[in-house]
């Protein structure tokens, strides 16, 4: 389409690469997985599959009227996690909210996964599971930038808080036992 004037031009389709590699049934990429002489397909005498039943939450998306056949029920929605993953299912798929209260969701999920492991008395592997190993292995200079920026962040903090504790007011306790 020409995008001054709007007419739509003819695309030679025979001069794309890779253009309808799988009209041509002998070049079919899933055979011999798929019998298609006795597979014909979605058709109008498709049955649906029994739907799954579930004994969890499972949040579904607006967008959709209905659940699939076959849908996850391994980890349902719990705590705070669950409760901001419900708020982000009230909005569209097509709305940014929806998926930023997703990601925040996981990433409250993966703190609330580290107290239950502490909970259960398991210390986890926290930088195991961070994969530094493999950072180190394939990215340093992606860790050694990581590393840094968590260490200004500490020694921001802990700079913040010192200073906090030099400001603070003597409390009536303190002075009362620096004047005995």
């Amino acid at each position: 389409m020409n995008a001054l004037t709007g007419n739509k031009t003819l695309v030679d389709t025979s001069a794309i690469n890779g253009w309808a590699v799988d009209a041509d049934p002998r070049n079919d990429p899933t055979y011999p997985y798929r019998n298609r002489d006795q597979d014909p397909g979605l058709t109008a005498d498709w049955v649906r599959p029994r739907v799954q039943q579930s004994n969890v939450e499972v949040l579904q998306s607006i967008e959709h009227i209905r659940r699939p056949a076959v849908f996850g029920t391994s980890t349902p929605p719990s705590a705070v996690s669950g409760m901001i993953r419900r708020v982000a299912f009230r909005y569209s798929e097509s709305n940014w909210m929806h998926w930023l209260l997703l990601m925040g969701a996981d990433r409250i999920n993966v703190v609330e996964g580290v107290v239950e492991d502490l909970g259960h008395g398991k210390v986890p592997n926290i930088p195991g599971e961070m994969g530094v190993r493999a950072e180190w292995k394939h990215n340093k200079k992606g860790l050694a930038t990581k590393v840094a920026v968590m260490a200004a962040i500490g020694v921001g903090a802990y700079a913040l808080f010192s200073r906090g504790k030099a400001r603070r007011p003597a409390r009536a306790s303190e002075v009362a036992r620096l004047e005995l």
